[in-house]
């Protein structure tokens, strides 16, 4: 053990230290020697809803070695990866502070990969019941505007990431929220004890999947609520999920989901102030609905190189199938086939010339003039898109 390792305990306190918990995720964050005493204290308070007893054994981070102004370096456990460090450092403790936040949150979501299904959206619970509301939307379109309002009536879970189990019970991750003081500028992380947010309740589970839709314009547009056709609903969810694609069965997990509490909705609306009012019938009991997709077998009939002149689907992570249309997740993400895309991937789960693939297509489909090049033309877009592969010489 080097003198500087035999130190470390007499050169740091816990006072000098910010113990974190964050979707099971225990982080220690030691601060560099440019943040002062008053910063410290702000993001102790920012992070307050989040902060963990500190555990016995738990890695000390080391001093931060940056060069910048303003320096952080965090330790933390990461399953079997054991313990993992990351340092972090900026011009200015604003721009250090939403740094860290981005960090933390991406380094517990990489933790839970492929155990929970993690929404990039903001959540909210009926204090009384548990009932949880997420609400989807991407960064920049409202989210954490709506979310901080709706907190003020319900328990605040999160503006972030929502993280749900299999049996639907949500970990809160109170974390605080980023909120643009001027553009061009670093977020303000700024504490929901500070912006008077409920806090969420002991036990929030599931109720309701929305995805916001604002919109701008002159006047004041009363809320709408309607539910979202199951293939819209997966097409917007997938890109603002974090590691959907590490859990099995990525599409039919979700798709489970989403029958249990009743269908996804949409809330288009012009103002946030108008959104505890519209949202409240979707913290009620939902009806579960039935299910409006079948899976398919990913399985190809053959494996290794494709030979020369054939074609065959690419593995994939998972594939269902809503009315004529077929979803495939592959490891691009997630493609929608329409149209006789459906009818190539399924014969394509074994190695065929393009004179039978189209020929097995024509069997479905019929053979309207030039259905040979439609399907040579389809073929030549799925493998763009990374669902078959050709062989090449």
């Amino acid at each position: 053990m080097s003198v500087q390792q035999q130190e470390e305990p007499a050169l740091v306190t816990s006072s000098d230290l910010l113990h974190l918990q964050i979707l099971g995720v225990e982080f220690v964050v030691r601060w560099g020697s440019g943040v002062s005493g008053e910063q410290q204290l702000n993001m102790r308070a920012a992070w307050a809803r989040c902060a963990s007893e500190q555990v016995p054994g738990a890695p000390v981070p080391s001093p931060p070695a940056a060069s910048e102004a303003f320096t952080v370096s965090v330790a933390f456990q990461s399953g079997d990866q054991g313990t993992e460090r990351f340092e972090l450092g900026a011009s200015s403790f604003d721009e250090l502070a939403e740094n860290l936040t981005s960090r933390l949150t991406v380094a517990a979501i990489l933790a839970n990969a492929g155990h929970l299904i993690m929404l990039h959206a903001c959540g909210v619970a009926d204090p009384a019941t548990g009932a949880t509301v997420v609400l989807v939307a991407k960064s920049g379109t409202g989210k954490t505007t709506a979310g901080s309002v709706l907190a003020k009536t319900y328990g605040y879970v999160t503006d972030e990431t929502v993280a749900i189990r299999q049996d639907r019970t949500v970990i809160p991750y109170p974390k605080p929220l980023s909120v643009k003081i001027r553009h061009g500028r670093p977020k303000k992380q700024v504490g929901p004890d500070e912006l008077e947010l409920r806090p969420a309740p002991p036990s929030p589970f599931l109720q309701s999947i929305v995805l916001l839709n604002r919109v701008s314009g002159e006047g004041r547009t009363p809320p709408v609520l309607e539910k979202v056709p199951l293939t819209e609903a997966l097409l917007a969810l997938i890109p603002d999920s974090s590691s959907q694609g590490e859990i099995k069965q990525p599409l039919q997990s979700l798709c489970r989901l989403i029958d249990i509490v009743g269908g996804v909705w949409q809330v288009t609306y012009s103002e946030a102030a108008d959104l505890p009012a519209a949202l409240a019938p979707l913290f009620q009991v939902q009806r579960q609905q039935e299910p409006g997709w079948e899976p398919r077998d990913v399985m190809s009939a053959e494996l290794g190189q494709v030979r020369e002149g054939y074609v065959r689907r690419t593995p994939a992570k998972d594939a269902i199938a809503i009315g004529s249309e077929l979803l495939v997740m592959v490891d691009a993400g997630i493609v929608h086939l329409a149209g006789i895309g459906p009818a190539i991937w399924e014969a394509a789960a074994e190695p065929l010339t393009p004179g039978q693939l189209a020929e097995k297509v024509a069997k479905v489909h019929g053979t309207p003039e030039g259905y040979r090049a439609a399907v040579e033309q389809a073929v030549e877009l799925l493998a763009a898109e990374g669902v078959l592969e050709q062989g090449r010489s």
